[in-house]
């Protein structure tokens, strides 16, 4: 087991140097946090973790989920890390304090659920689907449905889940057929099935709160008819918790995150399962993308994060294993060398720090524009909302589609242990490899990012992200060390809006199934440039620390550690971006059926 998973001192660089957290107090929204309350926060996020979370990683993966006469039971840990995560105030830490929340800053928010899901991802979900859930609640949600679920839910004593997919349908929720019948007391019968509920129920908790998709009698086909309901495992009548029919038909036996229950459930076999409509009925789509939003970049976070602990297993790993000896002096008289002295170990390491470290930087951005899009009104909070809706897509799929790399560069390092269960390193790949078909697979955010949000507002949200982008470039090219990264990374911006430039040509023409043919290749081009950015931005803080003559020998090697990793990421990641855009320009369409074709 690695002795630690997260390195706080980058965090604290990210949130108060990179992203500059401190700059939200001067809000009025956020007027009672300050710069030190606020890492005294993650300080505490982290205590949390070490205590509740990172000793039983194995142990949740061993023990997995136990399904049997019908009853689901789990690691005894679920309950006590919802608990938990109650009493401390981080479920529902980012809502209003009206809302019984902290209001903290969603920079603070998501960098905690950082540190819990590297210590332990399998434990996580829980309090983090409840808070969503919770916050759909509050958001859309009556008085009486807001006074009757949240408390609970935000106290940990009752879990949330959000409820989609179906059989039939699997990601295209315009064919879901759970249906929802009114009822003279306003409540509506729920008939149907949904699998793949993560979190969807386990007996050490006293309720489960479904958030889900139904479509009442009537309503119009696809999305437009879709409406959201409040459908839990056991609703109140005259104070008492009784079942509501909600029956969990079996759960899934899943790869990795085997402490996390995945479940099938049906409703209203017996004609009894009631539900509450949240909100406008036909609107449902529409408010699910709040908790649907957050959810994807949760999941780029989960990846993220488990990369982070894969890294710091495999570097740990590396500092005590010896083998072999360096090839200046291959003298077997020498002792041998620590692996960590081989080049292409070296590199592996900067691989996985490299795609770590980058992909949470891209989150806190997330969570900055976010932030200031609550507290921002008119073309101030427009320009907020649609650089984070460019940017969610990407943050949810860089993070899982690298950290998927990552963590098996980790596997590499540790040669044959790494594929044993000796060591937590299998553990982590089994564990990541499902944040690329959490909440949309890859294939979906490429699409939802080329699709959507490229060509949205006529580009309006494209081209904010690359003034933004722009301006990184002109503080690194104004910094002598840093002017060439600047101009590697600018010449790559162009190919990326040249390449953008391209394609929106094919749609204009009408042609969008060859516009969207390569929605996924189209992804990693745009992935490797804004994580190129964000360790510019890195970049540049670390050359303007070290001006500091003052500077400790330690905050030195970290500021000088900053820079060599952001060196690589330009020389061994950047570079691919050529020949994704060469892909992309490419007279040639392989991927669309012609009728005349018989490849498969």
């Amino acid at each position: 087991m690695a002795s630690e998973y997260v390195d706080m001192r980058n965090l604290k660089f990210l949130v108060n140097e990179v992203h500059r957290a401190a700059e939200l107090t001067e809000y009025p929204y956020f007027a009672d946090h300050e710069s030190e309350t606020l890492d005294m926060m993650l300080d505490a996020a982290k205590q949390l973790a070490d205590d509740h979370m990172f000793p039983y990683l194995e142990e949740c993966d061993r023990f997995g989920v136990l399904f049997e006469d019908g009853k689901v039971t789990v690691h005894p840990q679920v309950a006590k890390v919802m608990k938990a995560m109650g009493e401390n105030g981080w479920i529902g830490s980012t809502f209003s304090y009206d809302d019984g929340g902290m209001q903290l800053p969603h920079m603070i928010a998501f960098v905690a659920e950082y540190i819990f899901e590297a210590a332990n991802n399998n434990l996580t979900g829980y309090p983090g689907l409840t808070g969503g859930a919770a916050r759909l609640i509050v958001s859309f949600g009556s008085d009486e449905l807001k006074e009757t679920y949240v408390p609970n839910m935000m106290a940990g004593k009752w879990q949330g889940t959000m409820a989609l997919t179906e059989p039939q349908a699997g990601s295209s929720l315009s064919d879901i057929t759970t249906s929802a019948t009114p009822q003279d007391d306003g409540s509506y019968k729920i008939q149907g099935t949904k699998i793949f509920i993560s979190s969807g129920d386990y007996e050490s908790t006293e309720n489960v709160i479904h958030l889900m998709l139904a479509r009442i009698d009537g309503a119009p086909k696809g999305t437009k008819g879709i409406s959201l309901f409040v459908v839990p495992k056991h609703r109140l009548e005259n104070g008492q918790l009784v079942a509501n029919d909600v029956i969990t038909a079996g759960i899934f036996h899943k790869m990795g995150q085997n402490g996390y229950v995945t479940t099938h459930l049906s409703m209203g076999e017996n004609d009894n399962c009631h539900g509450y409509l949240v909100g406008e009925a036909h609107r449902g789509l529409a408010y699910m993308f709040q908790m649907m939003n957050g959810a994807r970049i949760a999941v780029g976070i989960g990846a993220s994060s488990i990369a982070s602990a894969a890294y710091h297993a495999s570097l740990q790993y590396a500092n005590e294993r010896p083998q072999g000896r360096r090839w200046g002096d291959r003298s077997l008289d020498q002792p041998q060398t620590l692996i960590i002295n081989h080049p292409d170990i070296r590199r592996m390491l900067l691989v996985q720090r490299a795609i770590s470290e980058g992909s949470i930087s891209l989150a806190i951005q997330c969570a900055r524009y976010s932030d200031l899009m609550h507290v921002s009104e008119g073309d101030e909070k427009k320009k907020y909302d649609m650089l984070l809706e460019i940017l969610t897509p990407v943050c949810k799929t860089y993070p899982s589609e690298e950290g998927i790399r990552s963590v098996s560069n980790g596997i590499q390092i540790l040669g044959g242990y790494g594929y044993c269960k000796d060591f937590p390193m299998e553990q982590y790949y089994r564990d990541i490899r499902i944040m690329a078909l959490y909440e949309g697979t890859t294939g979906i955010q490429s699409l939802d990012l080329l699709g959507r949000k490229v060509v949205m507002d006529n580009g309006a949200a494209f081209r904010l992200l690359m003034g933004e982008i722009q301006e990184t470039l002109q503080a690194a090219g104004a910094i002598q060390s840093l002017k060439n990264y600047s101009q590697l990374l600018g010449k790559e911006l162009k190919r990326l809006a040249d390449v953008t430039q391209h394609l929106a040509a094919i749609a204009q023409k009408g042609d969008i199934e060859l516009f969207l043919a390569d929605a996924t290749v189209y992804m990693e081009l745009f992935g490797l440039v804004t994580v190129a950015w964000q360790w510019l931005k890195q970049g540049v803080i670390s050359e303007q620390a070290l001006s500091n003559v003052a500077l400790s020998d330690g905050e030195k090697q970290f500021y000088q550690g900053k820079i060599h990793v952001m060196k690589f990421f330009f020389v061994y990641e950047l570079p691919k971006a050529a020949g994704l855009a060469k892909t992309l320009l490419s007279a040639e369409s392989l991927t669309v059926l012609k009728e005349t074709e018989a490849v498969f």
